[in-house]
């Protein structure tokens, strides 16, 4: 078997290269001989733009680094399948000390991280020595049920990074940190008084609760005590408080009721800075301004005190990396947006890579496969466009699964699309027949990362392949930053024991209905369908693939519940009902599925039928039971809000929904 190089179909978003690949992952992706730049790769070097060899998906070169309690040693031998987290420490960030001094962040740390990965600490600072022994104690502070198993993967090293003698430097370096809480976020406080700016780092309130932010300009500083009453004084200034008396919320607020234009929040003496958020019913009062945390810095204090003139502005100052990984594969990997303080946005990242290897065992199966496209730009109104050969003998297999991947143009996050999309995947086997142009398969691209691949299983929608040759578009809507796609059609027999008549095969669909604008008439546009079985039939089922996107005053069709009923023979009600829509982790919680991690923006919420960055899948139920076989047979769909029809008042969602009848022989 021969070596080979794997082309970029992203199964992590990289070029990945593997010493062997069976036949049945061969025909997965355009494949060559491993050339001098795949050989280039394993030698850490690389053509492609940027430093040599350090790229998203270059193979990581081996490393040894000195630890508290020995030397971590890549690649691994103790775990050697495991991934590993690199994270490297500063003191001068806020969101870094506040991620190691929440109880909540290491308690995510000891509670999630999944036994697959390793993690390297280090400190970018010269006090990397009493930082590795700070944060391991830290963990051992919360490490309480999980112990020795916990720490024996978290790996603390006393050497500075500038010290470390290896290519983990220039990563974290040429890399950056320009997302959310990535780079230094600090304050500068100038003063008449001062003959140089005074300068603190600073942690801004969560992203999701405030939606006031600092604008790039001076403000006037204003004492405001505690800020749990109302002061007339901060009017048009940001507000000065200490972190003492009322809650985070109940503070912000009364100062934006009194008319200031941002809250500083400050430390007591030996206090860490804290992740400011609301809690239960506050969250649901929306406060446009904008919000952070600092130590207390006696100057400012004294400078107030003496009714002096204090001015603060905002700024980042760029930073190396925080975090960047190394997959299972030996790849290098970024490790996407860490939205607010908490080590469950690390986990998160192992179990996606835990996916992702789980994968590629899935697509080692055997399986007649055919490349649609491979790496092919889908942006505009055409979308990515193929027509390809479909296997001989199609009506032998009974299983049909869609191989896709979303990169995007470069091979950093940063050239991905900023918004997330539906992709919907359309198939016309025969433009004058009564399948030309509906649904096979449908995604959300991720929101600013391009790591996305999933397999997904529409075994029912093999009648829509009706020719021996079809054409498939892959597309979004036509405004959308442009995406990389790369889709495989995966044909295959299910596994099944005795006799093979057992085994059903899909031979007919018939279209149900589509969805609509999500308002008082969405109900009143779909009428009670009749249908007869055919004689040959010996199983009838429902498929559908429902999402709710838009957003009224209710938060739908995006973030609502909403419930979709098919009614057959006004007796039994199928049901489907988004129960995590709007719930704080609803997508977050299946990034072990295939949802991408830490991307930018809310993708961490529950969605209508969908999340950032996965496959939308197809809602299947065998209603055979329900029906006259030999007679005539009714279906009805309608849709619910909160148990009744929808009535927006505003701005209604709408519901993007493919829904058959599949019967089987």
């Amino acid at each position: 078997m021969a070596n080979v190089c794997l082309k970029r179909l992203p199964l992590y978003g990289m070029l990945c290269c593997f010493a062997t690949v069976v036949q049945a992952t061969l025909s997965n992706a355009k494949l060559r001989s491993v050339s001098d730049e795949c050989a280039n790769n394993a030698k850490g070097k690389s053509n492609l733009p940027g430093l040599a060899g350090f790229e998203p998906g270059d193979l990581a070169q081996d490393f040894r680094v000195k630890t508290l309690s020995g030397e971590f040693v890549y690649p691994l031998e103790r775990n050697p399948n495991a991934s590993v987290i690199i994270h490297a420490f500063t003191n001068k960030s806020a969101f870094l000390e506040c991620l190691w001094t929440s109880n909540t962040s290491l308690s995510d740390l000891v509670t999630y991280l999944p036994v697959s990965a390793e993690v390297l600490v280090l400190s970018l600072d010269d006090s990397a020595h009493l930082d590795a022994v700070w944060m391991r104690e830290q963990v051992y502070r919360a490490a309480t049920f999980r112990g020795k198993e916990i720490l024996s993967r978290l790996h603390f090293s006393p050497i500075p990074v500038y010290a470390l003698g290896n290519w983990i430097p220039r990563v974290l370096y040429s890399w950056g940190c320009g997302g959310h809480n990535c780079g230094l976020a600090q304050v500068a406080f100038t003063s008449p008084e001062w003959t140089v700016p005074l300068v603190a780092k600073r942690l801004t309130a969560r992203y999701d609760w405030l939606k006031g932010r600092w604008e790039p300009k001076s403000y006037s500083l204003a004492d405001a005590g505690d800020g749990c009453e109302p002061r007339t004084a901060v009017a048009g200034a940001v507000a000065w408080v200490s972190e003492h008396g009322c809650s985070f919320y109940t503070k912000i607020k009364t100062m934006a009721d009194s008319k200031a234009v941002g809250v500083l929040v400050y430390a007591s003496p030996g206090n860490p800075i804290q992740d400011m958020n609301c809690k239960e019913e506050e969250c649901e009062t929306t406060l446009n301004i904008p919000a952070a945390m600092i130590h207390i810095q006696p100057a400012v204090v004294q400078a107030l005190l003496m009714q002096k003139q204090v001015n603060v502005s905002f700024q980042v100052t760029p930073s190396p990396n925080f975090f960047i990984a190394i997959n299972q594969q030996g790849a290098l990997a970024e490790m996407g947006w860490f939205l607010y303080p908490s080590f469950r946005f690390l986990s998160w990242q192992a179990e996606w890579f835990d996916f992702a290897e789980d994968l590629a065992g899935r697509l080692e199966r055997p399986a007649a496969v055919v490349s649609v496209l491979d790496d092919v730009l889908m942006q505009g109104k055409a979308g990515a466009q193929a027509t390809v050969q479909l296997p001989t003998a199609l009506q032998d297999y009974d299983t049909l699964e869609l191989d896709a991947a979303l990169s995007c143009p470069g091979r950093r996050d940063e050239t991905c699309a900023h918004w997330d999309h539906t992709v919907q995947l359309l198939v016309c086997c025969d433009r004058f027949g009564p399948y030309c142009g509906l649904e096979l398969g449908r995604w959300i691209t991720a929101f600013r990362r391009g790591t996305g691949r999933w397999l997904t299983d529409v075994s029912p929608l093999l009648p829509l392949l009706s020719n021996d040759r079809c054409a498939l578009t892959m597309k979004t809507v036509p405004w959308a930053m442009p995406w990389m796609a790369s889709l495989n059609l995966r044909f295959s027999h299910s596994n099944r024991s005795g006799n093979s008549s057992e085994t059903l095969y899909p031979f007919m669909l018939t279209p149900l209905y589509n969805g609509g604008t999500f308002d008082r008439d969405y109900n009143t546009r779909f009428q009670e369908i009749k249908f007869t079985i055919p004689v040959s039939a010996k199983k009838v089922e429902l498929y559908a693939v429902i999402t709710g996107h838009g957003s009224d005053e209710n938060g739908c069709g995006e973030f609502c519940i909403t419930s979709h009923y098919f009614l057959v023979n006004n007796m039994y009600n199928n049901s489907q009902t988004f129960e995590s829509a709007g719930s704080a982790l609803g997508c977050a919680l299946r990034v072990g599925e295939g949802a991408v991690p830490n991307e930018h923006g809310t993708w961490l919420y529950g969605r209508g039928g969908w999340c950032d960055g996965l496959q939308v899948n197809p809602w299947r139920i065998d209603i055979t039971p329900q029906l006259d076989m030999g007679g005539s047979n009714t279906i009805l769909y309608f849709g619910l809000y909160d148990g009744r029809n929808p009535n927006p008042t505003k701005d209604p969602g709408y519901i993007i929904m493919y829904s058959y009848l599949v019967f089987y022989k």
